[in-house]
């Protein structure tokens, strides 16, 4: 039998069409016009296609054009040595004194809002010539993130007013948390403040940074910075095996924060393990250790090429030698050593392992920047000190910072001069050993 009509005419346009499209065409062509005629859907010819490329939108001041602070970390030279200051956002700056009242927040309030969190880091950048951003937040917010209350009363330091009374208490921990979701607003404040160190043309790279596992446990058993100091320690001696569980979590989420910053865009992170006045020894190696050096173990594994910054505050040599050994890139000096002692000190413990030492931060005295004249130091006073700090650590593999954070009675004025001072005198040296 003669096909039907509009069933002829549908296949002689089509391989009309297909005359032009070529032979490959031919059959589908042929295939979809009989099964139109017949009242079918058309057979979906799978042509091969390449898919789209999605291109991911690259990070905002993801190469800021100065990279003195980051080359410094990772032991490469630099014409000055670059310089950052502890607590170098805050309360003794005049335009954040201000914009807490403006705002009528408090500081944990602050810390919620990732444009507050921007305006509060970049202020400093704004007045200082430092070589660095650093994360404008706390070291408790992962106690926060695992259901532990923080308050912080003026003049009182921090309170956890519910603290974990015994192993009992374990079971307000949640097993893991979800960085994403619990600190997320940290993460976008990240996003957003190199948003701003862009746009304002800042060129400063951003530290991100993360309390210590040993230090968040001690303030969420002890619950104060100035009191119930022993609790800590009574915890790792009555319950061990208790206590070695609660680190080994807070270790896993510090390292899953760690790589979140990392991968909002922040360019190296610091570690503080701040509270190693209230840990003997023997328990900082069995306890604190592990943690420390498995945070530095699966950080480099991720991201291998950025920098890793250490701080044992109060645990000299020893807690240098530990930081060292477990692969931080920067180990942080506080005040009680000078920084040749601490240069030796590396160079022995990185010998007895057959390799190099590592790069070292600190120690200024911020005594000295005290806005009291009869407290704080002169400009002569200043940059002398300066000289001497610059001798013993060397001007390079070496950041300028801090034996200990700014305070709040510092003076605006004197900590513009110990940036330049550090900048003046470090480039001179640099330049002379040419």
């Amino acid at each position: 039998d003669s096909p039907p009509r509009t069933l002829t005419s549908a296949m002689s346009a089509s391989l009309t069409i297909a005359a032009r499209l070529g032979p490959a065409a031919v059959a589908s062509k042929r295939v979809s016009a009989t099964r139109r005629a017949r009242g079918r859907a058309p057979l979906r010819v799978q042509a091969a296609q390449t898919a789209p490329s999605v291109t991911k939108k690259p990070l905002a001041n993801a190469t800021p054009s100065n990279d003195t602070m980051i080359r410094a970390a990772k032991g490469e030279p630099v014409d000055r040595t670059p310089v950052w200051l502890f607590r170098q956002a805050g309360r003794h700056l005049p335009e954040y004194i201000a914009y807490k009242e403006t705002t009528g927040k408090n500081f944990l309030q602050l810390l919620k809002d990732p444009k507050d969190v921007a305006e509060c880091t970049l202020q400093p950048a704004r007045r200082y010539d430092i070589d660095a951003c650093i994360l404008f937040s706390d070291i408790l917010v992962i106690a926060e993130a695992m259901n532990i209350d923080v308050e912080m009363p003026g003049g009182k330091g921090i309170l956890v007013p519910n603290p974990l009374s015994g192993p009992e208490d374990i079971v307000r921990l949640p097993e893991t948390v979800d960085v994403q979701d619990k600190l997320g607003h940290v993460i976008e404040a990240v996003k957003e403040i190199n948003r701003c160190i862009e746009a304002e043309k800042l060129g400063v790279p951003l530290i991100g940074f993360s309390a210590a596992p040993w230090t968040l446990f001690y303030y969420m058993v002890g619950g104060s910075s100035k009191k119930n100091t022993e609790v800590g320690m009574r915890w790792l001696k009555d319950h061990p095996v208790e206590s070695k569980q609660v680190l080994d979590r807070l270790t896993t989420v510090v390292i899953d924060y760690l790589d979140a910053q990392i991968n909002a865009g922040v360019h190296m992170v610091q570690v503080f393990e701040a509270m190693c006045e209230h840990i003997d020894e023997p328990e900082f190696h069995e306890f604190a250790y592990p943690c420390i050096e498995r945070i530095a173990v699966e950080i480099k594994q991720k991201h291998p090429d950025v920098p890793l910054l250490g701080f044992a505050r109060d645990a000299g040599a020893y807690g240098l030698e530990a930081m060292q050994k477990a692969g931080y890139d920067v180990m942080t000096v506080d005040r009680v050593m000078a920084g040749d002692d601490a240069r030796a000190c590396l160079a022995a413990e990185a010998a007895a392992r057959g390799t190099t030492p590592k790069q070292v931060q600190g120690n200024f005295d911020p005594d000295l920047l005290h806005k009291d004249p009869t407290k704080g130091g002169t400009d002569a006073e200043i940059e002398a000190a300066v000289r001497v700090m610059l001798t013993k650590f060397g001007p390079q593999k070496y950041i300028a910072n801090l034996g200990s954070g700014l305070m709040g009675w510092e003076s605006p004025e004197k900590v513009a001069f110990l940036v330049d001072s550090i900048h003046k005198v470090s480039k001179e040296m640099i330049a002379a050993e040419k």
